[in-house]
């Protein structure tokens, strides 16, 4: 297998048509997955995807062709060329075109490096306290999962640009007679995870499960700790796209234009994306290999920023690609790989309980899917613990329900936000681990019906 950076140069030669652009992503992945109190397999894989983007230009604008590729043999590169550059031709022509980012005249550091590596050691220390739990007597069940992409762009323009994103996560699933608990971390290489911590959380509530309470639908005054209120604002944030909401076929749209200047909570609620935030950094330029709403081929090198979604409890901005920024006079914004909710509170989900009289405490939600994308109203199930908190503490489990919810109305509801912590989403870990979120008390969350799954 060639260089990254190789294959990149010999890609460009080979052009035949005004621009090309040359993504190359060399992955490295380990696994380890235990079931019954017992390691059951691991693995450690690599891979190569690479992806060949052509621009012809005329009279008509700009025609764009992609081709991808896992080959990781040198001499398919001209094929891919090619077929590329014959996709281009025959397109019709790209409504987001724009001229490409030029290169800045040096290459990214860490330009020339080999991919980064991972390998099953990563799981040195998570496994010998996992052995530990596993002497227990509640049965453990999970999977760990860690990813070093590292990625190089290439354009005939000059842009060399390159990153390596660590991904990693842990869940564990406790299971005591019937009742059933979940915790889990994201990381970025297991060092700041502590297995007997989420092992200790598990216990406590299993604990709980101890007495069960059987409750109807209806609205309660809700509790949801961070990685449930996670995986809610993905979900709003994946739709804050610009070009959608000022053609009215959002939540984000309204009469003559969009929401952004409306306040949605005089609670000082942040929602926001940086590249440079601490523990959740991801790539700081826009590499994709096709254009959607969010995202144009176009900016492929660009160079990404904060972007305050929310900010202090109004909405502050939509996604715009350069050409839509353009079209419609707003400020260029593109979807992060992190996201983050502060609310410039201390106060600690015990602490929130300890200040509820009768409500409930939620671990997950799952299943979620959109009911309505004028309202963005959301359904999905609740998963792996309803605790029911009566007089400043938890006094029992509940039955799961389906809840209806719209994560934008929430901001607008929530009575209390707690301390920001590094989170990991339940529904959405597949595809965006990289968050941070306080828990928020919801005066008013509707379960919609009571639900038998477990």
């Amino acid at each position: 297998m060639i260089p990254a950076q190789d294959l990149i140069e010999r890609a460009l030669g080979l052009r035949t048509v005004d621009e090309s652009m040359v993504i190359v992503t060399d992955a490295g992945e380990a696994s380890l997955r235990w079931a019954g109190n017992s390691m059951t397999t691991n693995g450690v894989s690599t891979s190569r995807s690479w992806t060949v983007v052509s621009v012809v230009r005329g009279g008509e604008g700009a025609r764009v062709g992609t081709v991808s590729s896992s080959s990781v043999d040198p001499a398919e590169i001209v094929a891919v060329v090619r077929a590329s550059e014959e996709a281009a031709r025959s397109a019709r022509p790209a409504e987001d075109a724009m001229e490409l980012i030029p290169g800045g005249g040096a290459a990214d550091g860490g330009w020339d490096d080999p991919p980064a590596e991972t390998g099953i050691d990563v799981f040195g220390g998570l496994a010998g306290d996992l052995a530990d739990g596993f002497d227990g007597a509640d049965r453990l069940y999970g999977f760990a999962h860690h990813q070093l992409h590292s990625t190089w762009l290439g354009t005939s323009t000059g842009v060399r640009r390159r990153f390596t994103q660590p991904t990693g996560s842990v869940e564990v699933n406790g299971k005591r007679g019937d009742a059933s608990a979940w915790v889990g971390a994201g990381t970025r290489d297991f060092a700041d995870v502590s297995i007997p911590n989420l092992l200790s959380q598990l216990a406590t509530r299993l604990d709980w499960a101890d007495r069960t309470v059987s409750l109807p639908a209806g609205r309660y005054e809700t509790l949801l700790p961070p990685s449930a209120v996670a995986d809610l604002m993905i979900y709003l944030m994946w739709t804050m796209e610009g070009r959608g909401a000022q053609e009215g076929h959002t939540a984000l749209s309204r009469p003559g234009g969009t929401r952004v200047g409306e306040r949605l909570t005089d609670i000082p609620l942040t929602l926001y994306s940086d590249p440079a935030a601490p523990g959740l950094e991801y790539s700081p330029f826009v590499a994709t290999a096709s254009s959607s709403e969010t995202l144009s081929v176009f900016d492929n090198g660009m160079t990404t920023g904060r972007v305050d979604w929310v900010r202090e409890g109004t909405v502050n901005a939509l996604a715009y690609p350069r050409h839509a920024a353009r079209e419609f006079g707003a400020p260029v914004a593109v979807p992060g790989d992190n996201l983050l909710l502060t609310s410039g509170s201390d106060a600690s989900i015990d602490d929130m309980v300890a200040r509820t009289e009768r409500g409930l405490l939620l671990t997950t939600l799952w299943y979620i899917r959109e009911v309505d994308p004028a309202t963005l109203l959301l359904t999905g199930l609740t998963r792996d613990g309803v605790y029911l908190v009566e007089d400043g503490r938890v006094t029992g489990a509940v039955n799961n329900f389906r809840f209806n919810e719209s994560p934008l109305d929430l901001l607008r509801r929530v009575g209390e936000a707690g301390a920001t912590e590094t989170t990991l989403p339940r529904e959405w870990k597949d595809w965006f681990t990289r968050t941070a979120m306080p828990p928020l008390r919801i005066p008013d969350f509707h379960m919609s019906s009571v639900s038998e799954a477990r």
